[in-house]
């Protein structure tokens, strides 16, 4: 009787913890990558863009990645050109809102003769001057950025604030530059159409559109529709 309780006692007992090394994570060497999706839902995805490529929607009805050469310049062209994009909005959008202007207004100085100012603050500079100085600063940053080995992402001083140290983040990151970036450059699309069609900047625009959205939107400027 005392052996059966002993036996019955043991096979009742909470199981022991496994004594050995603890695994970090289960892994076959293979790396899974989600696809964005696609741009026009049913059609196929072309074969010559990689599933890697940040903000891939499979959008080149054109065909004009085909060419791996020129896959590459496309995509570091549209990068650069939406961090300029992004620049260009908050530049726009901050001296409207602080009362020095509007985007459009701001470089008028150079045809019109006169002298460039920065946020009310007049610069001492004429035109001849400042772009020998732009020229001489792009130069430096350019050499740079090629040198640092990485056309898109050098990092090292171009990453100051190390948010592409963590590997896991840098692809969430890219994603979401190059998501902004397209919106830049569609948003500063839409600062010129915009001007062209009302004369005035976003900030303005936007406040006659909520004080009357009905009487100041873009069915009723004149412009925008043709008849």
């Amino acid at each position: 009787m005392a052996l059966s309780m002993r036996t019955l006692s043991a096979k009742t007992a909470a199981p022991r913890g496994f004594a050995g090394r603890r695994v970090a994570a289960v892994s076959n060497g293979c790396r899974v990558v989600m696809k964005a999706g696609n741009w026009l839902p049913g059609s196929d995805a072309p074969a010559w863009l990689p599933d890697d490529l940040p903000g891939n929607y499979g959008f080149d009805p054109l065909s004009l990645g085909k060419d791996p050469a020129s896959l590459k310049r496309f995509t570091e062209s549209e990068v650069i050109h939406g961090r300029w994009a992004m620049l260009g909005v908050a530049g726009a959008l901050a001296v409207e809102l602080l009362g020095y202007g509007n985007w459009y207004d701001a470089p008028l100085w150079a045809v019109n003769g006169g002298q460039a100012t920065y946020f009310g603050v007049a610069v001492p500079f004429d035109l001849n001057t400042l772009l020998a100085f732009e020229f001489v600063l792009f130069a430096a940053a350019e050499g740079q950025r090629n040198d640092a080995g990485g056309v898109i992402y050098p990092g090292g001083a171009f990453d100051p604030l190390g948010f592409a140290k963590d590997a896991s983040k840098a692809s969430e990151l890219k994603l979401k530059e190059i998501k902004n970036g397209r919106l830049a450059m569609v948003a500063f699309l839409g600062f010129v159409a915009q001007h062209a069609a009302t004369g005035k900047g976003p900030i303005a625009a936007l406040g006659e559109h909520l004080a009357n959205p009905w009487a100041a939107n873009f069915a009723t400027n004149g412009v925008s529709l043709p008849f």
